[in-house]
């Protein structure tokens, strides 16, 4: 779907002028006491600064890595690369992780949330066409409470929220008019999959319900001219061998969110992190096996998929 109108104005700009933003991050930042940012509850104190929940991060988000970005969707790289802030830590643990040394190690400094503000403004001077927040599920508050300083200081790029899927609605729902781009992984759809590789059984339940608030809020995926995203939803599907009955159930989840849903179904797995002592990830895809992910695709009606 492409806008023919005039350029969309980021989310958070629209609820900024009625304190929208304040109020949504002092929502967030009161979660902290007693963590239900994401998908695990784990009631853990962050907010005084304790490490024991599942994520391992404290109060502060700590971030891993800030640039742009040009391997992502070509709606999001477009000539001058995607804003990328890879945070460190994650609230999945997934035996596959191609960034593992981030996401279970840890590796990054910890950023207040001025820090983080300038982060992204950064990137704007870079020329980045959007900020993407990779992994975000975690430090949402974070996130939030950066947000007023650094439109403050000029910031006016689209939000991207680059998750592993295992959000929480409700949480979701303090993103509502300030999150543009939501770009969710959807990994598998039954329970006992997702507790086998990522440490999580109710994977599939929960990832299913944060992708339909997330499709609410900002629906189909919108173009501008350029073809570059605007507003909307985004999913990525990693092929994993021998799993292909997972990606005909998510496919078919999809499809009954939108047949338009811009899917981005991926084809480049490789054992990473534990996957080798856990067949049948322990390989790479076999032949014929992301040919029948793209019929199962067709099969569902689904009509866009990301060219690569």
């Amino acid at each position: 779907m492409t806008s023919g109108g005039p350029p969309l104005r980021p989310a958070y700009l629209r609820i900024r002028e009625s304190g929208g933003l304040t109020r949504r991050a002092e929502a967030a930042l009161n979660c902290l006491s007693c963590c239900r940012l994401c998908g695990n509850s784990c009631a853990c104190d962050r907010a005084a600064d304790s490490r024991a929940g599942v994520c391992g991060t404290g109060r502060l988000a700590a971030v891993a890595s800030c640039g742009p970005h040009h391997g992502e969707e070509a709606p999001l790289r477009g000539r001058r690369g995607s804003g990328t802030i890879f945070f460190s830590r994650c609230n999945l643990r997934c035996v596959f992780c191609q960034n593992w040394e981030i996401s279970q190690e840890g590796r990054g400094r910890e950023v207040d949330r001025r820090e983080l503000a300038a982060l992204m403004c950064r990137l704007q001077d870079q020329g980045c066409h959007n900020i993407n927040l990779v992994s975000p599920s975690h430090v949402v508050a974070q996130i939030l409470e950066a947000l007023p300083p650094a439109v403050e200081a000029g910031l006016h790029l689209p939000l991207v929220y680059n998750s592993g899927g295992y959000d929480s609605p409700e949480v979701l729902e303090l993103l509502d008019g300030v999150v543009d781009v939501y770009m969710p992984d959807l990994k598998y759809a039954d329970g006992e999959i997702g507790s086998r590789y990522s440490g999580i059984s109710d994977y599939g339940a929960v990832s299913r319900a944060a992708l339909r608030e997330m499709h609410r809020q900002v629906g189909d995926l919108i173009l501008d001219k350029h073809g570059l995203a605007r507003r909307g939803l985004l999913v990525r599907h990693l092929v994993l061998p021998g799993l292909l009955d997972q990606t005909d159930k998510v496919l078919e989840f999809i499809a009954g969110l939108s047949i338009r849903t811009y899917l981005n179904l991926m084809d480049q797995y490789r054992p990473c992190h534990m996957a080798r002592v856990h067949p049948p990830l322990d390989r790479p895809l076999g032949d014929g096996e992301y040919g029948e992910a793209l019929r199962l695709a067709r099969k569902h009606g689904l009509e866009r998929l990301d060219p690569g």
